[in-house]
Order: C-alpha cells, then structure tokens, then sequence
C-alpha cells in the first residue's frame, strides 16, 4: 500500500510521462497548425514539404518541458485535492477471474 505522498509523486510522474507522449504526438500537427495561421492560404501538405521532417519535430524538447510539466501539475492537483477531501480513490487493479483460474489449474 503506498503512503499518501507516495501516490501523489507516482501521480506526478505518471502526469508527467503521459504529458511527454501527447507533447510527442501532437507537436507536428501543432507546428503545421501554427504555420498555416501564419502563412494565409497555404495548404497543410504544402507546409510539410517546406518544412520538412526536421521542421516539423524543432522546439519538441521545449514543447516536452511545456507540456509535461502542465500535465503533471493538473493530475497532481486533482489528486491532491481528492487525498485532502479525503474522497474515494479508484482501487488497485485485481487479476482477471479468468486469470486466475487458470493460474489455479496450471499450479495443480
């Protein structure tokens, strides 16, 4: 069982690494976005080819910094407030019954 700051610095870091994962995916599409507001009538296709595969992924680890600690700051507030208010927390997974049955057969 963890201890209650435990579970609010495994939050942190699990805000944290899915922060990275959607900085990471969304970055190109976000970079593409921004420069066809800048460049009026320019086509989505037509700005990747100008930018090219290195342009499209500059000022990732900028946007992994950004993100990731935004994200982790909102999954760590929610947490916290609910281990303040003292609100129900999902419980830990359990096993599968049907894991665990064959589990019991496979032990016999």
């Amino acid at each position: 069982m963890y201890k209650r700051e435990n579970s609010l610095l495994v939050t942190f870091a699990a805000g944290y690494i899915a922060g990275v994962f959607c900085a990471i995916v969304s970055h190109p599409a976000d970079t593409i976005v921004s420069k066809l507001n800048q460049d009026k009538g320019s086509t989505a296709i037509g700005v990747a080819k100008k930018l090219g595969f290195a342009g499209l992924w500059k000022g990732l680890f900028a946007r992994i910094i950004m993100i990731g600690t935004l994200t982790a700051a909102q999954w760590f507030i929610y947490d916290a407030v609910k281990v303040a208010f003292r609100l129900p927390r999902p419980p830990p997974p359990e096993m599968p019954e049907s894991l665990k049955k064959k589990l019991a057969v496979q032990q016999a």
